[in-house]
């Protein structure tokens, strides 16, 4: 991914006249360079990890690479989206605003470190509600650190890609929206704790006897209307900053995203346990 920005950056600084080429170009090398980490990491870790089933019809995909992998393509998508502003995800809607406006006063504060800050609040404000703690919820904080590191080397590269014109960012949204259905649809098929936004909407459904998909609405409808909020305190009334026509879109189209594909995950892989860590995540 780095060696693709860098080169793609030295083109474009010495070839002014085919910035428009560069403009549609360069996302979408971007994202070949992360699908093609990501096979790089499949082809190697085959040995360990994926190998043919008895019937030799699905390929078995281990749950712990597809816990690695989800997190880099969440990263990846995230990275795209912000770059293409056009509005973020409504669930990173908050840690986004929260990043925007102490990295003014704190130059060295990151996206990633505000969200897993903000998952930190949210995990301990969970376990109020619950009146309990269990050592699993740990391993989400552990995740969303491990998500947020991913995430603020991502947004280093990603932070040369052009987005000057409407193409480009459409582009770079597109792809963003694409490596986040990816990134979640890899990440429902792994027992390994996922971030505190996912484990606080399962948790809280439960208490209150509600559907999570139900609960699930009202959370990203929460996350909207606080990052609305923040954006009004943070940036004066009326500026919409991260919330915008692209989170409505997001919103809108995410789901039936990660369904389709994640039918085309369940009809070729089989997803299985290379590693006897389950026992770990389930008290």
């Amino acid at each position: 991914i780095i060696i693709y920005t860098y080169i793609l950056h030295y083109i474009k600084e010495s070839c002014k006249n085919c910035k428009r080429l560069l403009a549609i170009a360069a996302p979408l090398c971007y994202t070949v360079a992360a699908a093609s980490f990501s096979r790089f990491c499949i082809k190697r870790g085959e040995r360990f990890f994926v190998h043919r089933g008895v019937s030799m019809k699905k390929k078995r995909f281990s749950n712990e690479l597809a816990y690695l992998l989800g997190n880099v393509f969440v990263a990846v998508g995230v990275a795209l989206m912000e770059r293409a502003d056009f509005g973020v995800s409504m669930v990173v809607a908050p840690a986004y605003l929260v990043y925007r406006k102490v990295s003014l006063l704190l130059p060295f504060f990151t996206f990633g470190m505000a969200e897993y800050t903000l998952q930190a609040v949210l995990l301990a404000a969970m376990c109020l509600i619950l009146r309990r703690f269990r050592v699993s919820y740990l391993f989400s904080f552990v995740t969303a650190v491990f998500y947020g590191v991913i995430l603020d080397i991502v947004m280093l590269p990603a932070a040369y890609l052009p987005n000057d014109g409407f193409a480009p960012r459409a582009v770079l949204y597109v792809l963003g929206m694409a490596a986040c259905s990816i990134g979640i649809s890899l990440m429902f098929r792994t027992y390994i704790s996922p971030e505190v936004y996912e484990l606080f909407v399962k948790e809280i459904a439960d208490k209150l006897h509600m559907e999570v998909h139900r609960f699930k609405q009202i959370y990203d409808i929460s996350s909207a209307l606080i990052g609305v909020a923040l954006s009004f305190a943070f940036f004066g009334l009326w500026h919409f900053e991260g919330v915008k026509l692209g989170t409505i879109l997001c919103a809108l189209i995410n789901g039936p995203m990660i369904g389709v594909i994640s039918a085309w995950f369940d009809k070729h892989w089989e997803f299985y346990d290379a590693k006897k860590w389950r026992a770990f995540f389930a008290k």
